[in-house]
């Protein structure tokens, strides 16, 4: 679930909403009814009150899986920031190393009165590229890091949006139970939202 929303309306809610009245005006239609009317509205208002408190948690479920998604796309973009500025260090380094090479070269040809000059040359850009390569390390070190950070948020806001998905389908349960008055569909409401609970919960200790 990419967004920070959760949709409760949708194609059944015309329908519900007319299940509901249909019970209401059927149990007070007439006394010969009245035992039945009241079973149903106990069922509809236990529906009801399931589907606002489902509702309600989905769209928590929701917004933490669009925290979690915006949360990976920075911790990506950080790491991307820090690969850029790592390559940037190791061509340093190899700037480095061609200067290191062509010192070398010139000490092999030159006189020795100037070979003092090309070995301290040589000494300085082995110091030098010793201290790009340990901040080239560090940078890629934490852009692994970065990468490995995002990487558990994707996880954790993949497990969000299947716990809202779970939300969601419980609703649809919710609703065509009430419209045909099946106990298995009632069941199965609760046994779906059960489920989407549980994968919440995973999500919230990032498991």
């Amino acid at each position: 679930m990419s967004g920070g929303t959760f949709h409760v309306h949708g194609p059944h809610d015309h329908e519900l909403e007319h299940a509901t009245q249909h019970a209401a005006e059927h149990g007070a239609g007439h006394h010969g009814a009245a035992h039945h009317g009241v079973g149903g509205g106990s069922m509809t208002n236990q529906i009801a009150m399931f589907t606002a408190v489902i509702a309600t948690v989905g769209a928590i479920f929701a917004y933490m899986g669009g925290a979690t998604q915006a949360n990976a796309g920075l911790f990506k973009n950080n790491a991307a920031l820090k690969k850029t500025e790592a390559s940037n260090q190791w061509n340093y380094y190899q700037s480095k190393s061609s200067k290191q090479n062509l010192s070398e070269l010139a000490l092999a040809l030159v006189t020795e009165d100037k070979k003092d000059f090309y070995r301290k040359e040589i000494d300085r850009y082995k110091l030098e590229k010793a201290e790009i390569k340990l901040a080239a390390d560090k940078l890629e070190a934490e852009a692994n890091e970065w990468d490995r950070k995002s990487d558990a948020e994707m996880h954790v806001h993949h497990r969000w949006a299947q716990a809202t998905t779970a939300l969601q389908v419980s609703i649809a349960l919710a609703a065509i139970a009430l419209l045909t008055k099946k106990k298995w569909l009632e069941v199965g409401m609760f046994g779906v939202a059960a489920v989407g609970a549980a994968i919440g919960v995973a999500a919230a200790m990032h498991i």
